[in-house]
C-alpha cells in the first residue's frame, strides 16, 4: 500500500505507536524527509519533537552508494562490505567524512536555531524516518541516541525492505514498520507524492512542534524551576499558557516525581485547555530514601500549601490541586486549611487523610479510580462517605492503578480538565451536600 505523502505516512505511523501516548517519550526525526513524518507522530503522541542529524558517507565516484554514516557526538558507522567491494582508501574516507561532518554541524545549527537538544537520558526515544533503504543512517542514529542515555529506542518508519539488516535490529530495541515489501526498489516508490523536503520546511516544523508553555509575569521560560517551601527549594516543572485563569499544582505519589510520564501527560492536556501547571517534587532525593516521609501527609501538605502560596504571589492566579496515590491525601490535607478552587485525585489514597480533615475540605473534589483497582476503589468510597464538600467518584472502566491500559489515561485527563474548568470560581464556605458517587 503506497502512502499519499509524508503527512499521510506520519499519521498512519502514529496510529501504530499509540501505545506510547502518555509515556515519557521524545520523537526524533531524521532530516530532511523524516521530519514531516516525525512531526505528525509527535503531534499525535503529544510528545516533544527534535531533529537527529546524521550524514551518509558516499563512495566518492558513486555518492548514492554509502560506505557508512556519521552522527552528532563523533559517532561513525562503516559498512565493511561496501568498503571491501569499492576499495575506498583511508584518505578518501577521511576526506568524505570531513566534508560531511562540516555539513552535519551546519544543519544542526540551522535546524535548532539556538534551541538546546531535547534531553534523552532515561526516556523512550522514537527515531523516525520516511523509509529505510540500506539502514546505514538509521543505525548510526540509534547509536547516537544510545550514547545519550536513552532507556529504550523505537525505530519507526513507514516502509523498509523485508530483509532488514541484522545490525539495524540490534541498534534499536524495537522496530515499527508499516510496509515491508519483498520487491522494494526505493523509498520514493512507495509514495505518490515524494517531493523533496527543504531546510526551511524542516525549521518551520521544528518551530511549530509542541513545546513547554511560554513564560508569563517574568517567570523563567525554562520549565524547570525551584519553589521555596519549608526552608528549602523544591524542584518543579512549571508551565503557564497566556491568559490562564488558574494554576494546578501536582502532588505526586510514592516513588514518583515531576518526571512522572502520567502526570506530565495530564499536565499537557490541562495546558492545552489553557490552565497553568506546576509539577512539584515535595521531597528531596535524600528524603525519598526514608519511606516514612512518603507517607507523612502532614509534611507533604505543608510543602504543598507553601508552593500554592508561591504560585499566587508569582502569578496572581487562584490554585487547584491534582494528587496521585499518597499525593492525593496531601492535597486534601492542604486544602483543609487553604482556599483552593478544586481538587482531582488520580488513583489516590484519600483514606490516608483523617476523618476530621476530610470533613473540613471545602474545595469541590473529584476522585478518579480504575475499575480494576478494587482495593483503592473501596478506600475511595469510604473516604467519599466522610466528605461534606461537593464531590464525585468517577470510575474509569478497564483501568488498573497506574492507568496504563489504552485510552484510560486520556479518560483521566478529560475528567480532570472538565472538573477544573467547571470550577474556576471559589467554593462557597457553606457546607454542600455531596453529589451521588
Amino acid at each position: 500500500m503506497r502512502f499519499e505523502n509524508r503527512v499521510d505516512a506520519g499519521l498512519r505511523l502514529a496510529d501504530a505507536l499509540e501505545g506510547l501516548r502518555g509515556t515519557d517519550v521524545v520523537v526524533l526525526g531524521l532530516p530532511r524527509g523524516g521530519i514531516p513524518v516525525a512531526y505528525q507522530v509527535a503531534r499525535c503522541l503529544h510528545a516533544p519533537l527534535d531533529v537527529l542529524v546524521v550524514r551518509k558517507l558516499g563512495v566518492p565516484w558513486q555518492p548514492e552508494l554509502a560506505f557508512g554514516a556519521i552522527g552528532e557526538g563523533g559517532v561513525r558507522v562503516l559498512n565493511e562490505d561496501v568498503l571491501n567491494a569499492t576499495r575506498v582508501t583511508p584518505q578518501e574516507q577521511a576526506e568524505v567524512e570531513q566534508r560531511e561532518r562540516a555539513e552535519l554541524v551546519r544543519r544542526v545549527t540551522a535546524y535548532r536555531a539556538g534551541r538546546p537538544p531535547a534531553p534523552l537520558s532515561g526516556r523512550t526515544v522514537v527515531v523516525v524516518d520516511d523509509g529505510l533503504a540500506t539502514g546505514a543512517s538509521a543505525t548510526v542514529a540509534c547509536q547516537v541516541v544510545r550514547g545519550q542515555g536513552a532507556a529504550r529506542i523505537v525505530l519507526a518508519v513507514p516502509v523498509a525492505p523485508d530483509r532488514i539488516p541484522a545490525r539495524l535490529r540490534e541498534a534499536a530495541d524495537e522496530l515499527v514498520c508499516l510496509e515491508t515489501p519483498s520487491v522494494f526498489g526505493s523509498v520514493g516508490a512507495w509514495y505518490r507524492d515524494f517531493e523533496q523536503t527543504g531546510d526551511a520546511e524542516v525549521g518551520a516544523l521544528l518551530a511549530r512542534a509542541i513545546r513547554p508553555a511560554p513564560d508569563a509575569d517574568g517567570l523563567p521560560p525554562d520549565p524547570e524551576v525551584e519553589v521555596p517551601a519549608d526552608g528549602m527549594r523544591l524542584a518543579a516543572r512549571f508551565a503557564l499558557p497566556g491568559g490562564a485563569p488558574a494554576v494546578v499544582a501536582f502532588a505526586h505519589g510514592s516513588g514518583s516525581s515531576r518526571h512522572s510520564p502520567r502526570n506530565q501527560y495530564v499536565a499537557a492536556e490541562l495546558n492545552r485547555a489553557g490552565l497553568g501547571t506546576l509539577l512539584l517534587d515535595l521531597l528531596t532525593e535524600d528524603e525519598e530514601n526514608d519511606r516514612g516521609n512518603v507517607f507523612d501527609t502532614v509534611l507533604l501538605a505543608r510543602r504543598l500549601r507553601a508552593a500554592a502560596d508561591w504560585l499566587r504571589r508569582e502569578t496572581g492566579l487562584p490554585v487547584s490541586y491534582f494528587g496521585a496515590s499518597t499525593g492525593a491525601a496531601a492535597c486534601l490535607e492542604a486544602a483543609a486549611d487553604d482556599d483552593v478552587l478544586a481538587i482531582v485525585s488520580r488513583g489516590g489514597r484519600p483514606d490516608l487523610a483523617s476523618t476530621a480533615v476530610l470533613a473540613r475540605v471545602r474545595a469541590p473534589t473529584l476522585l478518579v479510580v480504575g475499575s480494576l483497582d478494587t482495593q483503592v476503589l473501596s478506600l475511595n468510597r469510604l473516604a467519599a462517605d466522610r466528605m461534606h464538600c461537593e464531590h464525585r467518584l468517577a470510575v474509569v472502566p478497564g483501568a488498573t492503578h497506574l492507568f496504563t491500559e489504552p485510552g484510560t489515561l486520556a479518560a483521566v485527563s478529560s475528567l480532570a480538565r472538565d472538573w477544573f474548568t467547571s470550577h474556576l470560581t471559589r467554593p462557597d464556605t457553606a457546607v454542600r451536600h455531596p453529589s451521588p458517587a
